[in-house]
């Protein structure tokens, strides 16, 4: 288990360099002065950032074979968690931000900025209006319920596509309620940073 913020560092060093752990104080930095503005992340969550959003993150990563290539998805990205950590962690992968809210999606196009992450791309409208393509990867935190998650993600699935999807406590209760054929292609796997949630991870096609 991950409880401390330096845990939170070290396993996070373990997964990248040096200067990204720099790019971690900016996005912190910016993180605290923004959430004075818009609600982004909950006040008593940036005691503990590095546990409560960048390893709960960074944690998805090591669900995901290293020599998967392609563009990871994620889905209603918000403050930027998973996706920016995402993309500060796989440098050479592209990362896709999903996100129509308007001050949200300003935010991400401000810290893809001055993070530097030309790997980093956002899609500023309501998932149904992206436009379909094949992802490696797909990730959603608090996006919605995980049966509309499938459905509305299943178009960009390919039978290549690995779905890391955090659910917190609720994880195994959601996928023991998909139909059966879906609840066979996915597990619980569960969280380093909170000993009662899990991680829905699951790899193939949603959908026919």
């Amino acid at each position: 288990m991950i409880t401390t913020e330096a845990q939170a560092r070290e396993f996070i060093l373990s997964l990248s360099d040096p200067e990204t752990i720099e790019k971690l104080e900016l996005l912190f930095n910016a993180l605290r002065e923004e959430n004075e503005r818009q609600n982004l992340v909950s006040r008593g969550s940036l005691d503990d950032v590095w546990v409560r959003h960048f390893a709960d993150s960074a944690q998805l990563i090591p669900h995901v074979p290293r020599e998967t290539k392609g563009p990871w998805f994620d889905l209603g990205s918000g403050a930027g968690f998973p996706g920016l950590v995402l993309a500060l962690l796989r440098p050479d992968e592209p990362t896709v931000l999903v996100e129509s809210r308007k001050r949200r999606l300003e935010w991400l196009q401000a810290m893809v900025t001055r993070l530097g992450l030309a790997n980093c791309e956002i899609e500023g409208k309501r998932l149904e209006l992206v436009d379909t393509r094949k992802a490696a990867v797909i990730s959603a935190r608090a996006f919605a319920p995980l049966p509309k998650l499938l459905d509305l993600s299943a178009r960009f699935s390919t039978g290549r596509t690995y779905w890391v999807l955090p659910k917190g406590r609720s994880a195994a209760q959601e996928v023991e309620e998909l139909p059966r054929k879906l609840r066979k292609m996915f597990h619980v796997e569960h969280s380093q940073t909170d000993g009662e949630a899990g991680i829905v991870v699951g790899k193939g096609k949603v959908g026919a």
